[in-house]
């Protein structure tokens, strides 16, 4: 319950403290802000990417008592790793005022990405520790205190001093504070390891996460390179439309995904710590029908209140555009978290992370594809569609890697072809409704949607969520 509340409150926070921020900059300067923050994930994927991913794969409870080496060497290397980037965001500060000032800008909003890039990194980390020991107070705690501390620094910043780059650092540095609120509870016995096991660790790391980063780096480049050539291709401020609706979309699909991932991926883990390989598979499968289950109806939903959103939350100076790209852009943000949260864990089970990296250059290749073919006859827009085309392809790649061959994943079809037709009927049913009034339109969609879906996964039980239900509900409540 503890991580549903998490994920409840960073789902709000963070949508309602992106749409305070695009209000507080305007169209152009949160243009410039969402490109420093891309270029900020894009750093930490590729620099603190492979620890998180390590963390959640080979620490545990059982890891921190029995092999306290892994922890040791998780932080000497996030140690290391991060007082590089810290001390070239400085060099970058320090050289910022010797350079032309439209090219100090550039450089200051460089050297902003990069220190919020490394309170990103410390709070993911720290977040996949609380996530593979099972300890959702700590995790709560952590989203609260981050949640927190970025409302008040990151709004407060961006009201008294309104340039993007400072509000990128109030952005890292919330993420830094929030850590320092939970760090007794994470912490581990001193522990020791030689040379030759601090090497080894080290490599299993490598081994195991290089090939994730790899693909991880494609996919937040994508973004990065399509808002780059909106803003090459038009201004700063159509890059700024297609940025909210594709912050906004992608925090709706990555705080779910993940908010899942935190308690599936670890149980298949522990699947296979206690029963071997083939029960982690088996699990792996059993995750992908939830996930799926929970991201169909969310893709759904997220389309036909998209103007109403538009209408009632979206500051003024984005409207009439947020709700065409969010049409734009679902498929490829659906597809993406599916990837992440679905397909991934198939091959992170197996510790054969290549595949991963096939299928994020065919995506790149058919985002780069689409741009040349799209940009003409539609526009800035075609870039959007670029980047769900991208996406597409690169999950059509990876699934069928995972879903075909002797070592195929064997898949609940009855489930996912239930979530398919309950998400349908859900949409079906809210489509009258989308063209009521934005304030009643958006209660009635979100209230009748729940309402609709719910009582269909209850009542086929799809992906086995009413059991999971009644056995909560059963523990809760006292035996009579």
């Amino acid at each position: 319950m503890a991580v549903i509340a998490a994920f409840v409150v960073n789902a709000v926070l963070n949508f309602a403290l992106g749409l305070l921020i695009a209000q507080l900059l305007g169209p152009s300067d949160f243009g410039r802000f969402a490109l420093g923050t891309a270029g900020a994930v894009v750093l930490n994927t590729l620099l603190f990417e492979w620890l998180r991913l390590s963390a959640t794969r080979f620490y545990s409870a059982r890891v921190r008592e029995e092999e306290p080496w892994i922890r040791l060497m998780l932080g000497r290397a996030y140690a290391f790793v991060a007082l590089g980037l810290a001390g070239a965001a400085l060099l970058c500060l320090s050289g910022a005022g010797l350079l032309a000032p439209d090219a100090g800008d550039q450089v200051r909003l460089a050297a902003a990405a990069a220190a919020t890039a490394v309170g990103i990194g410390l709070f993911d980390y720290h977040a996949a520790l609380a996530r593979a020991r099972f300890v959702g107070g700590a995790y709560l705690r952590l989203v609260l205190a981050k949640n927190a501390i970025a409302l008040v620094l990151m709004s407060g910043t961006a009201w008294l001093v309104p340039q993007p780059a400072w509000v990128m650092v109030a952005g890292g540095l919330s993420q830094l504070l929030a850590v320092l609120a939970v760090r007794r509870v994470l912490a581990d016995a001193p522990a020791a390891a030689g040379r030759r096991r601090r090497a080894e660790t080290l490599r299993l790391f490598l081994a195991y996460g290089l090939p994730l980063i790899a693909a991880n780096v494609l996919y937040q480049l994508m973004p990065f390179a399509n808002r780059a050539a909106i803003a090459a291709a038009a201004d700063f401020a159509v890059s700024g439309y297609f940025s909210l609706a594709a912050d906004m979309g992608a925090r709706v699909f990555s705080t779910l995904g993940a908010a899942l991932d935190l308690l599936l991926f670890q149980i298949a883990v522990q699947a296979e710590e206690l029963h071997g390989r083939a029960a982690a598979e088996d699990q792996v499968g059993r995750n992908l029908a939830v996930v799926a289950t929970v991201l169909l109806p969310c893709a759904a939903g997220f389309w036909v209140v998209a103007p109403a959103i538009e209408a009632i939350v979206v500051p003024a100076a984005f409207r009439g555009h947020f709700a065409q790209y969010t049409l734009l852009l679902l498929p490829g943000l659906l597809a993406l978290a599916l990837m992440n949260f679905a397909l991934n864990p198939i091959f992170q089970i197996r510790r054969r992370t290549l595949p991963v990296i096939a299928a994020a250059l065919i995506g790149a290749g058919a985002n780069a594809l689409g741009i040349l073919v799209l940009t003409r006859p539609l526009g800035a827009p075609g870039i959007a569609a670029a980047q769900s085309v991208g996406f597409v392809a690169a999950l059509s790649f990876l699934a069928l890697r995972a879903l075909t061959g002797r070592e195929r994943l064997r898949l609940p079809l009855r489930d996912l072809a239930a979530a398919t037709a309950a998400a349908a009927v859900m949409t079906a049913a809210l489509l009258p409704l989308r063209g009521l009034a934005p304030w009643l339109a958006l209660p009635a969609c979100v209230a009748g949607g729940g309402l609709i879906y719910g009582a269909l996964v209850w009542r086929f039980d799809i992906a086995g969520l009413r059991g999971v239900v009644e056995a909560r509900l059963r523990r809760a409540l006292p035996a009579r």
